[in-house]
């Protein structure tokens, strides 16, 4: 679901960002002006808190200035590349932010936050790879999709594996076989 709203805002992005004229330098000022006024009252409201709480905080101001300033990149020169580098800075806050979310729990409930956060990240990024390829050239090769999927497999199973290791006995055993077959790992 979240990919599908990823491909449909970066499609959108694209749509209109190709059809708009470009920004004039005073408007990218005040522009870039704007984000760094939103992340100062961002961080500002992160003084208040404390331990993991802060950090998550700071994270999730960090990532939304860095999403911020792609999207004025991308809005001041509309080309394929800052399109990819908008989709990475969405993909990576969000990983910082699950990090940060994860350091709250303990054991193996922390490690599969972890590999879950890390799997998002690499659908995230290898999405971000093709759609790049896709607004460059219009249609996407096949080894960069298989690899792409490759990736974000690798990911979900090492998530899924790390959820079998709260298991024991025969339960573990039927657990790592279902998610090596469902994974097609060996």
């Amino acid at each position: 679901m979240k990919t599908k709203l990823l491909l449909l805002s970066v499609a959108m992005t694209c749509a209109f960002s190709s059809a708009a004229m470009a920004m004039t330098k005073a408007e990218h000022q005040t522009q870039k002006d704007s984000i760094a006024s939103d992340y100062k009252i961002n961080m500002d409201k992160c003084a208040s808190l404390k331990a993991n709480a802060k950090d998550i905080c700071v994270s999730e101001a960090k990532g939304a200035q860095k999403i911020a300033k792609a999207e004025l990149a991308s809005q001041y020169d509309p080309t394929a590349r800052h399109i990819e580098i908008v989709s990475m800075a969405k993909g990576d806050a969000a990983y910082d932010t699950a990090k940060e979310r994860c350091d709250d729990l303990v054991g193996n409930t922390k490690t599969i936050c972890q590999k879950d956060a890390k799997a998002a990240h690499v659908k995230a990024k290898e999405e971000a790879r093709v759609v790049r390829v896709r607004a460059a050239t219009g249609k996407v090769n096949n080894s960069m999709r298989k690899n792409a999927n490759e990736e974000e497999n690798e990911a979900n199973y090492k998530a899924a594996a790390a959820r079998c290791d709260s298991m024991s006995g025969s339960t573990k055993d039927t657990c790592v076989t279902d998610t090596k077959a469902k994974y097609g790992m060996k």
